[in-house]
């Protein structure tokens, strides 16, 4: 039996190195994802995120990457505090004690930082709904599924609608640092009645504007007649995974409307003009992401511009107790 050593993160050094190992996983269980030392630099600086502490790694006797796991923290006070746990291993070592090992280290982590806060905790995890390995894995440590998401995509090489906005109403871009307070303030109003919403911070979103993938053309805002920042569309381009796949698709990543303002259609204004602006930039494909469980009926809205059903996630979670 191969024995492995855990380590905690170094720094940058360590990123190469991570990037191939979560790329080589990825493959392996045939995610849409990909990713880039860079992406990393941005994540783990992050406001709030603390790698030194969070982030572990297992490695064999020639110092070759055999696992991963990273946690995160929400940086309010909130009870329970979520750790929320993000693990890969490689394919070719998913035996049996491994991810015990991982989620029993993630679970001692969890426990600390809730101590030092004062504050019950929780695990949470996720899982693509076809590995069977991870569902079994998390639930055999104690998880249960509280949640379903789904992934859906739409081609944009068929016609997209042109937005309907009601009357008084515009879109535009959204000003960036200019406006950031007054975003995020409609952000968290859109998003409160959400399930496991976490408030955003002013500090964490100017933090992601600095992504080098970030097109201030594709980040938008409905204003009401008074000046209200109303509701809100982010699309992003991810280059390193189109380069890499050799595709052209875009996302919706984030699509919301400040309570008092739905049921107005300002959703569908904006999510179609985001898709226009997605094909402009060349793609030709869109994806977004919905919670099945969605209170806003969000699955209906983005089924009836086109939206069909690519693949599941599951979220799990494990309550913890001294």
């Amino acid at each position: 039996m191969t024995v492995l050593t855990q380590r905690l993160y170094v720094g940058a050094v360590d990123h190469v190195a991570l990037a191939d190992f979560l790329n080589l996983c990825a493959e392996f269980d045939q995610l849409d994802s990909f990713t880039t030392p860079e992406s990393l630099e941005l994540s783990f600086t992050a406001p709030g995120v603390n790698p030194q502490q969070d982030v572990c790694f297992w490695e064999d006797s020639d110092g070759q990457l055999i696992a991963f796991c990273a946690i995160h923290f929400p940086q309010e006070e909130v009870e329970p505090l979520d750790g929320s746990v993000w693990f890969r291993i490689h394919p070719d070592a998913r035996r049996k004690g491994l991810m015990s090992d991982i989620l029993t280290w993630a679970e001692h982590r969890v426990r600390q930082v809730g101590r030092d806060r004062q504050l019950p905790v929780q695990l949470r995890a996720g899982s693509r709904a076809t590995l069977r390995y991870r569902i079994e894995g998390l639930e055999a440590h104690g998880f249960r599924q509280d949640r379903c998401f789904h992934t859906l995509q739409r081609s944009l090489n068929t016609p997209i609608s042109t937005p309907d906005l009601p009357d008084g109403f515009t879109i535009r871009q959204f000003l960036g640092k200019d406006e950031v307070e007054n975003w995020v303030e409609m952000f968290n109003q859109s998003f409160i009645d959400h399930w496991n919403h976490h408030p955003l911070t002013v500090e964490r979103t100017l933090h992601w504007l600095k992504d080098p993938d970030y097109r201030p053309e594709l980040d938008l805002v409905a204003i009401a007649p008074d000046g209200t920042l109303a509701a809100f569309c982010y699309c992003s381009i991810d280059t390193a995974y189109n380069q890499k796949k050799n595709c052209r698709e875009g996302w919706v990543d984030l699509l919301g409307t400040r309570r008092g303002f739905r049921r107005k259609g300002l959703g569908r204004a904006l999510l179609l003009e985001g898709l226009a602006r997605l094909s402009a930039a060349g793609m030709d494909t869109a994806k977004i992401g919905v919670d099945s469980q969605n209170p806003n009926r969000a699955y209906v809205l983005y089924e009836s511009v086109g939206f069909q059903l690519l693949h599941s996630g599951l979220s799990f979670v494990k309550e913890l107790s001294e």
